[in-house]
């Protein structure tokens, strides 16, 4: 479904990453780890269009949308839940999702919406609300429902569970395990690493901007080498 080919990317005279090359398989989920300034949101933002492409190649479902601009990606099926959320949070939930479904057809709006509404029952209760009132893990789950209003192919997202409760946590990763089995694949960037092993299928670590490790989440997990050093695994 995507496969980058040494992958470079960067802001003005900083390179984030370093000659990447990775391969997602359709229908699985594909944990970017690494410590933070490691270069995982670029390397989501770049995908995505949105930092710059300095070497390399981004092949998207057999094709190459390296200098696509990043509504053409959208439109290719390629969504982000970017780190921090980034909602519009004078806007009602529903509104919120009718900005992610804007390449949509119009006469789709509702049965994409009352999807995401299936996937998060809790956004159905507070459709009404505005997005700057919801919980933290409500707003988590807006900004991955909003970028499922694209009905995309491949959904990234950036940092799930930073700054929420357990029980709102479980409630995301069930909603990521479905999403797989439906078919969608998906690159997860995660500070939880125990958590994101327990879903994940492959695995790829970054330091400082470069690839140390790639490989199944099984063998990421039972690593003691690449636990200790790379995933604050004890």
């Amino acid at each position: 479904m995507l496969e980058l080919r040494n992958f470079s990317c960067g802001y003005g005279a900083f390179e984030a990453v370093h000659e990447l090359s990775l391969t997602l398989q359709r229908g699985t989920i594909t944990a970017l780890l690494g410590a933070n300034g490691a270069g995982k949101s670029s390397t989501l933002m770049c995908i995505a269009g949105h930092v710059a492409l300095r070497q390399g190649t981004i092949l998207f479902d057999g094709d190459d949308i390296s200098h696509l601009p990043p509504p053409d990606r959208v439109r290719r099926g390629l969504a982000i839940s970017p780190e921090g959320r980034r909602l519009f949070k004078d806007l009602t939930v529903e509104d919120n999702l009718r900005v992610g479904g804007i390449v949509r057809p119009k006469a789709d709006f509702a049965r994409d919406r009352d999807e995401v509404l299936s996937l998060f029952p809790r956004l159905k209760e507070r459709l009404n609300s505005l997005a700057g009132n919801l919980s933290g893990g409500e707003q988590q789950m807006l900004a991955i429902g909003r970028a499922l209003m694209t009905r995309p192919k491949l959904i990234m997202i950036d940092e799930l569970s930073l700054g929420l409760m357990p029980k709102v946590i479980d409630l995301c990763y069930q909603a990521l395990q479905k999403l797989r089995a439906d078919g969608m694949t998906i690159l997860l960037v995660e500070q939880n690493t125990d958590r994101a092993l327990t879903v994940a299928d492959q695995v790829c670590v970054l330091e400082s901007g470069r690839t140390v490790w790639q490989g199944s989440a099984k063998e990421a997990a039972q690593d003691p080498t690449l636990a200790a050093a790379y995933l604050g695994l004890h």
